[in-house]
């Protein structure tokens, strides 16, 4: 891809997981002593033939795979392993009844569930180990990602690295979100992020935002659940001085500075139906009045909201002026993405940590332990990116060596209760007595508490609070 490339045909960008292609098996490199810059890299097994996959290629293989950068409209060879410790004829693979089967043929040790083995049956999401060289993530994938729709344009970015919005991942998941992700951009209607706590929907609105024609303006972005019940319409339209408490400074509200720009409100879902209702009349025509003030005004402002609850429980007719829908995929789903977004968190906490770089990285290479990058790829997410990113400063606080092992998980880093999952994403639903034995295990600190119960901020855990009359 060039600059700015642009690919054409392909599916109906409204629809991000519904990729239409032949689906086979494959396995990704998600940890390499010797190549760490080939993660994300995937060799493909279709049914049929019995594959041979190993050190860079032989002659007179005719079924030998090779890996590639898989990439929409097509996969790019980087061929066998590099290291010298790989047999060329390492593995001989065959993909039926929606497994892999495979058989050691070379010198290096095969793990499975950390034993030495000759012979495995890998299915979707599960690992294999060449003794400490290699970690392989077996996939089911298309085996061609369909081209991204016309006229979609990606800007052209090193392949596993973040793409113009700080997206991370090369996953088919994630490749159609971008294609979304820019047809959105391109229009102007309102946008709903759905997703659960953790998967980056500020993220996505930012991205949304600079791809924009709005993009060279400031993105205007607040947390709903931080409005006040009383002064609502002053945060979004403003106020005249000393109006309506004396004292109070004149100010725009959040509808007057994102004029010509965006507004992102996260977690819409948690303001109650009435104050949703304020938001009505300005999301059909711009039109609003400050508080104290007689003349209308106008915004041309674009809204993009988020919430990790479930559309139906937003205002019907909110949700209606939401015309445009984003749905996030969870870090479940791509597990092949997560050593990509590790590296590219601890890169992120390296530039700011210095002893972090000097003890952990190679030059911009983090040391991983396989044992470390099979735990965080294996791990039953809850609050996604913030959990992973929480594995990892637990990783890096237990690590004696160099190295960064595996962590100790706690049932503040898992979040135990995670109420998106245990109480179907209300967290009202959540017992008293619950977040009563929670806050006196933290010592009554809240931020450590909102996160043990799986919230998506120490604001929501606030109103819970104030609902049951703590």
């Amino acid at each position: 891809m060039g600059d700015d490339a642009t690919l054409t045909s392909g599916p109906s960008p409204y629809a991000p997981r519904a990729i239409k292609s032949e689906e086979v098996l494959g396995l990704v490199i998600v940890w390499s002593a010797d190549e760490p810059h080939r993660l994300g890299e995937v060799a493909l097994f279709p049914a049929g033939p019995v594959w041979i996959l190993g050190r860079y290629g032989r002659e007179g293989d005719s079924e030998r795979a090779e890996f590639g950068q898989q990439r929409p409209g097509g996969l790019t060879s980087t061929g066998g392993f590099g290291s010298l410790s790989i047999s060329r004829r390492q593995l001989s693979l065959r993909s039926q009844n929606g497994a892999l089967w495979v058989a050691n043929d070379g010198r290096l040790p095969m793990l499975r569930d950390g034993r030495v083995v000759d012979r495995a049956e890998l299915r979707p999401g599960q690992l294999l180990e060449l003794a400490e060289r290699v970690l392989l993530l077996c996939v089911r994938r298309p085996s061609r990602m369909p081209d991204l729709p016309a006229g979609t344009i990606v800007k052209d970015f090193p392949f596993g690295e973040a793409d113009q919005g700080e997206m991370v991942g090369e996953s088919p998941q994630v490749w159609a979100l971008r294609a979304q992700l820019a047809f959105v951009a391109a229009r102007q209607a309102h946008v709903l992020v759905i997703g659960p706590s953790g998967t980056g929907k500020e993220l996505i609105a930012r991205g949304i935002h600079v791809a924009s024609g709005r993009g060279h303006r400031a993105l205007v972005s607040r947390n709903a659940a931080t409005f006040p019940e009383t002064l609502i319409d002053a945060e979004l339209f403003g106020n005249i001085k000393d109006y309506p408490n004396p004292g109070m400074a004149e100010r725009a509200g959040l509808i007057g500075e994102a004029d010509g720009s965006t507004l992102f409100l996260d977690e819409i879902g948690e303001l109650p139906h009435d104050l949703q209702a304020h938001l009505l009349r300005v999301l059909d025509d711009g039109e609003y009045q400050r508080l104290g003030e007689s003349r209308r005004r106008r915004s041309s402002f674009r809204l993009i909201a988020a919430t990790n609850r479930s559309e139906a429980e937003l205002k019907h007719d909110l949700a209606a002026r939401l015309a445009m829908r984003v749905a996030l995929p969870d870090l479940n789903e791509r597990r092949e993405d997560i050593p990509l977004i590790a590296c590219h968190l601890l890169r992120r906490i390296a530039k700011r940590d210095p002893e972090i770089a000097a003890r952990f990285f190679e030059s911009d290479v983090p040391r991983i332990s396989p044992k470390l990058m099979a735990q965080l790829v294996t791990h039953g997410y809850k609050t996604h990116v913030r959990e992973l990113e929480g594995l990892l400063w637990q990783s890096m606080a237990n690590s004696l060596g160099n190295y960064l092992e595996p962590a100790v998980l706690t049932e503040t880093a898992v979040g135990p209760y995670a109420a998106e999952t245990w109480f179907g994403g209300d967290p009202s639903a959540i017992p008293p007595e619950i977040v009563r034995e929670c806050l006196e295990r933290h010592g009554g600190v809240q931020e450590l508490a909102w996160r043990e119960l799986g919230l998506s901020s120490r604001h929501v855990l606030a109103r819970l609070l104030k609902r049951q009359g703590g």
